[in-house]
């Protein structure tokens, strides 16, 4: 035992207090776009660019009105949103078209119908899905048909209960064309309402820290991607060379796939913060989490369950192992232990500063890792049984799921 808690302990240290150090001293490297410097009008060879807002929405009815609403309002000149009700069996279709009646968004369409022009402000369209033709997940189908009508120089993918400040596109756009970027990725603020929530997305945001490095994705010499649904703006040209949605239709987690394959071309990704520029609220408590994240979770590791099991383990003993380790070594085998108990308070720091999450969120932090170890497992466990996900009410084959995967 004594030499389990300093072989294990030295791990456990290193692994964190590396990450806290690269992060600290790559974090900073990272763009803020709601800071001043970038508050005023895009400037571009061809004048505002013009962008294609897309937002994809199946059984939303609750949020539709309020995300379509931040949109319509948004500051910038030129840009059209265009809404599609993915074969919805609530009332997000009727709202859409209410919305669209508008004499101010005047223009609609109807699946596969023609957009029109209107630079002189926003347009609102509605597309209709009542079918989802076979080998597409219903929502990269909704976005890549979307993304056939649009008439901008940009997309921006997001998702149906986002909000958006009236800058946020402005903004992102002015850093966008200032860089130059091809794709470009704004992190949401997440609303909590609940202590569950706030748990849980404190631990979620941790594992980013520790699993991803944003402040690498500008590197082109690094593998390191990034994509998130609420904000996914791309250059039409560069979405079209990475073969559009298409080449992404079977892909569960398509936001941070687009990022992948942009990456891999060579294009120039960034990911900025903003601040509450755009923000949601992604889940109702603790369990809506869990239940989120479900079918997402098995996807993240290629759908192969060996490898989800050992993942689980390792989950255990990096987020666990520090807390029992503190309590159960004696004297001096502490020492490493703390050093890695000290790097995960360090990010919880952190991320008080740039969230709502409290710093003292930290001492939950053995709760949600048992909560999303059995996410993993959970998601893992349902999939096989079911042979499939079960996603908005549409069931996707375990086969077709990983005979699309990028």
């Amino acid at each position: 035992m004594h030499y389990f808690h300093w072989i294990a302990g030295t791990i456990l240290a290193l692994a964190w207090f590396s990450r806290i150090v690269d992060a600290a001293l790559g974090m900073p490297h990272v763009a803020d776009v709601s800071r001043p410097e970038w508050d005023r009008n895009p400037v571009a060879p061809s004048g505002n660019p013009r962008v294609s807002i897309i937002v994809p929405a199946r059984n939303e009815e609750e949020a539709i009105e309020q995300a379509l609403g931040t949109l319509l309002a948004l500051d910038y000149d030129n840009y059209e949103v265009i809404a599609v009700n993915d074969r919805s069996t609530d009332r997000t279709g009727e709202i859409m078209e209410r919305i669209a009646q508008n004499p101010h968004f005047s223009q609609k369409t109807r699946e596969m119908g023609h957009p029109g022009s209107n630079l002189g402000g926003p347009i609102l369209q509605v597309i209709h899905h009542d079918e989802l033709p076979s080998g597409w997940l219903g929502k990269t189908h909704a976005m890549w048909t979307a993304a056939n009508q649009a008439t901008g120089d940009w997309l921006l993918f997001t998702d149906a209960d986002v909000l958006f400040k009236p800058d946020s596109l402005r903004r992102a756009l002015v850093y966008a064309e200032s860089v130059p970027a091809d794709h470009v990725v704004l992190f949401p603020q997440m609303i909590m309402k609940r202590p569950g929530e706030s748990m849980m997305i404190a631990f979620f945001q941790t594992m980013f820290t520790f699993g991803h490095r944003p402040w690498k994705v500008a590197d082109p010499s690094t593998d390191d991607h990034m994509g998130v649904g609420a904000f996914n703006m791309i250059r039409r040209k560069v979405y079209e060379s990475v073969g559009t949605y298409e080449a992404l239709r079977m892909e569960v987690l398509d936001d941070m796939k687009l990022g992948k394959v942009v990456k891999k071309a060579g294009f120039a990704q960034r990911n900025v913060f903003g601040g509450d520029l755009i923000s949601l609220r992604w889940a109702h408590g603790a369990m809506g989490v869990v239940n989120n994240l479900t079918k997402n979770f098995f996807a993240v590791l290629s759908f192969q369950w060996p490898r989800t099991v050992v993942s689980a383990v390792g989950l255990a003993f990096l987020n666990l192992t520090p807390f029992l380790g503190i309590w159960f070594a004696h004297g001096w085998e502490r020492v490493p232990y703390a050093i890695a108990l000290l790097s995960i308070f360090l990010i919880y720091l952190g991320m008080s500063w740039r969230s709502a999450v409290p710093i003292y969120y930290f001492f939950l932090h053995p709760v949600s890792s048992v909560l999303f170890i059995y996410t993993l497992l959970r998601s893992m466990l349902l999939t096989l049984w079911n042979d499939g996900i079960v996603w908005r009410g549409t069931k996707y084959p375990l086969e077709d799921l990983r005979k699309g995967m990028v």
